[in-house]
């Protein structure tokens, strides 16, 4: 859509007319979950895959029916109500504002090292004797940096765009690759708890493409030109579509875990480092040529994660420091969404330079627990504050939640809760 279609569509009567939701509309959705589906996510379903097979897929299927609801409810706030998410927040109360300072100053900090690490790691096995992993690292930090740095919303949405197309494209070629057992997979919706998949499951549902990410949805929509209730049914649809795609990621990599490990017993190790080790099982199995395919898959999804954070929770400071000003009697106007703002631009630094520093130091310890409660945190503040604000009288009362929306986020608020103890209680305390 261009920036003529952002103004109010009104009928004779004066009502807000809908706008046509089409298949050219998609955009924003496509960001938010390709940011949300990093190295890490697919690692976790390889593994669940493998340790169990199909027999976890109807968790990845509710997954991402959670995640349609998350996002769907801060787009929803954003179109129906004109206020940024963080705008609601700060109506709650000053401890909002609190909590999201500590998050994103903590978390950016160490996310930041995490996202270079993750997209230098297929780099550094592609070309293993061009430099070193940390060197890489810092290349795409900079990279990441300067695309954001010099490039609007729908330059940015485009190349997130093809980058999702090539994690689509290999992520399907590889689950068709294995062969899998379909019989199987069908199987695998019926609702099933093996000994020892509680944790698994939780994750599976509450963790792929769960992060702040969901909550910057909002101001991907506006900076799509999408800016009033007129524009509802276009992101109601394409969430959908974007999470689907998700759901299609999550199934193909559930698939190689289940067909290619889980029937030869190879285990994998924890985290990004897990999708190196499928790296190497794929050239003993299928040849040198599907192994880099997989490293340029996994080198996507890794990428679109660090860009993604990069543009969306830049733009989420930078409403804050809008907010912020506007309490002291400044301006809070373009500021929200201004991609080019002085903000925007200093939290993109804040993400690139002192993380680097943690590439060449071991991070601290205390620092690692730190972001580790922050990080658990946030997923159930997410889905709670969207209930509190959905069902008060700041969102207009033809647009708040129905029994379906609020029993999908409570349900997803219980759930986060479930798994922020789990996650607290595994700290390296």
């Amino acid at each position: 859509m261009t920036g003529t279609d952002t103004a109010r569509s009104e009928d004779a009567a004066g009502g807000v007319t809908p706008r046509r939701a089409t298949w050219r509309s998609i955009g924003p959705g496509i960001v938010v979950a390709a940011t949300g589906v990093g190295a890490g996510d697919l690692a976790a379903t390889l593994i669940a895959g493998s340790k169990f097979g199909y027999t976890l897929l109807w968790a990845a299927v509710i997954g991402c029916v959670v995640k349609i609801s998350l996002a769907e409810a801060a787009g929803r706030w954003h179109l129906a109500t004109g206020r940024t998410l963080f705008d609601g927040w700060r109506s709650l109360g000053a401890w909002t504002t609190v909590y999201f300072v500590g998050y994103v100053i903590v978390w950016g900090f160490v996310y930041g090292a995490a996202a270079m690490s993750s997209s230098a790691l297929p780099l550094s096995a592609l070309f293993p004797d061009v430099m070193d992993l940390k060197w890489w690292a810092v290349l795409c930090g900079l990279t990441g940096l300067v695309f954001v740095w010099f490039n609007r919303y729908a330059v940015f949405e485009k190349v997130m765009t093809i980058l999702v197309g090539v994690m689509f494209v290999i992520t399907v070629y590889l689950a068709i690759r294995v062969t899998p057992h379909l019989g199987d997979a069908l199987a695998g919706l019926a609702p099933v708890l093996p000994d020892g998949s509680l944790i698994y499951t939780l994750g599976l549902i509450g963790g792929v493409g769960g992060t702040i990410t969901l909550a910057a949805y909002g101001y991907w929509v506006n900076a799509k030109g999408w800016t009033d209730i007129s524009w509802i049914k276009v992101m109601r649809l394409d969430n959908r579509v974007a999470y689907l795609t998700t759901g299609v990621f999550v199934v193909a990599m559930l698939f190689v875990g289940a067909e290619l490990l889980h029937s030869s017993g190879v285990a994998l190790a924890k985290g990004d480092k897990g999708l190196l080790d499928l790296g190497k099982v794929l050239e003993d199995q299928y040849g040198a040529a599907t192994a880099k395919l997989f490293l340029i898959g996994f080198f996507a999804t890794s990428f679109t994660s660090l860009i993604g954070v990069w543009h969306g929770v830049s733009l989420m400071f930078a409403d804050f420091v809008a907010r912020f000003r506007a309490e002291r009697g400044g301006d809070a106007t373009a500021v929200a969404v201004r991609e080019k703002s002085l903000p925007f631009r200093a939290y993109l630094l804040w993400l690139t330079f002192p993380p680097i520093s943690l590439l060449f130091l071991d991070q601290p310890f205390g620092l690692i627990i730190v972001y580790g409660v922050i990080g658990a945190f946030f997923m159930p503040f997410l889905a709670l504050t969207l209930v509190w604000l959905l069902n008060s009288d700041r969102t207009p009362r033809e647009w708040r939640n129905g029994r379906l929306s609020n029993g999908m986020l409570s349900a997803a608020g219980l759930l986060f809760v479930v798994l922020c103890v789990q996650q607290v209680r595994e700290l390296p305390w």
